[in-house]
């Protein structure tokens, strides 16, 4: 059976990327240009100048992911490409630089769900690994609890109702003048601190499913104010500490509350938020009680990338996907959704 190879391209943020796959799973290339650096002085993304950045990389970018792979555009099957969500502007960069290569050289055109591109990262990784499982996707800006019943077919369990867990962790080190992104660095500071200094909420909604994390950054916003109001020393690493300990401790017992109730004996942890150390073994500790295993992607193939990407484009080409040139942005697009 012939090879299916596909070029992959992600721009939903910031970060041009681009990737060669050999039947989906095995990355032959995974080029990733970020532009943390450019955006640090805003003290996050700006959408406009993550446009200007992947327009002025996307090329460069997709040519060294062919020649780190040894491969020419006449040996590509397929073009996988992020069509949502993401930043509008972002994302038609990639989407418009994927159509013209497409109908260039006249090949399949697939567009790609980001958020399933997170998930879709674990089979890179884990080649034993199939549907059914459950999969927590915790990002910047998607908290889902999610049943992967087969290969791009999702239920949706639980979601949070206001901030992402990532976008969380952004706002707290914001709050504290600790730079962008914020996630990294809070995790780095609070292996220096107590998680027990500070007994932040933890929210229960009704839906059992669902995260809240609004009224966690408020009660730590409040905190701050309080102490500087009274010019107490803030004591940065307990205050690190203790708010994410009120995330993990939230996002890993829902996530084993699904798995038990749902009776599956594996979670995949997918986006950002996966790097996180004190999440993995929170999540790793509380399953081992119950026998149930543990799958997380290595750092690179969690954070934005175009090997996750074609990945998941594989599975959707092989299942017979295929978008025409009028294929859009949807910066809204919802997983599951088409």
């Amino acid at each position: 059976m012939k090879d299916v190879i596909t070029l992959a391209i992600e721009s939903s943020c910031d970060e041009t990327s681009a990737a060669i796959l050999k039947n989906g799973r095995e990355v032959l290339s995974n080029i990733i240009s970020t532009q943390i650096e450019t955006h640090k002085k805003f003290g996050g993304v700006v959408p406009e100048v993550a446009s200007r950045k992947h327009i002025e990389s996307i090329d460069e970018v997709v040519q060294e992911a062919l020649d780190t792979a040894n491969m020419d555009f006449k040996d590509i099957d397929h073009i996988a490409v992020t069509y949502g969500p993401g930043l509008a502007g972002a994302l038609l960069v990639g989407l418009s630089h994927a159509k013209a290569l497409a109908y260039t050289l006249d090949i399949p055109l697939v567009g790609v769900n980001h958020i399933e591109g997170h998930v879709s990262a674990n089979y890179i990784e884990h080649r034993d690994l199939k549907p059914p499982f459950i999969t927590l996707i915790v990002s910047g800006g998607h908290t889902h609890l999610v049943e992967v019943k087969d290969y791009g077919v999702y239920e949706i369990l639980g979601r949070t109702r206001d901030d992402a867990s990532g976008e969380a962790f952004d706002k707290i080190a914001r709050a504290m003048g600790l730079g962008y992104p914020g996630g990294p660095i809070i995790d780095r500071l609070a292996k220096l601190g107590n998680k027990y200094a500070i007994e932040f909420p933890r929210a229960h909604m009704d839906e059992e499913y669902d995260f809240s994390f609004s009224g966690l950054k408020s009660a730590v916003l409040n905190y701050l104010n309080a102490k500087k109001m009274k010019n107490e020393e803030i004591i940065v690493e307990d205050v690190a500490a203790s708010f994410q300990e009120a995330v993990v401790e939230v996002l890993s017992s829902k996530a084993i509350k699904a798995a038990l109730d749902k009776n599956y004996k594996t979670i995949a942890l997918a986006g950002g938020v996966a790097c996180n150390s004190s999440l993995r073994e929170k999540i790793t500790e509380m399953a081992k009680e119950h026998g149930i295993e543990i799958k997380y992607p290595p750092l690179v193939l969690c954070t934005d990338n175009a090997a996750m990407i074609g990945c998941a484009g594989y599975y959707s080409y092989i299942n017979g996907r295929r978008d025409d040139m009028s294929l859009n942005a949807v910066p809204g697009l919802k997983i599951g959704q088409k």
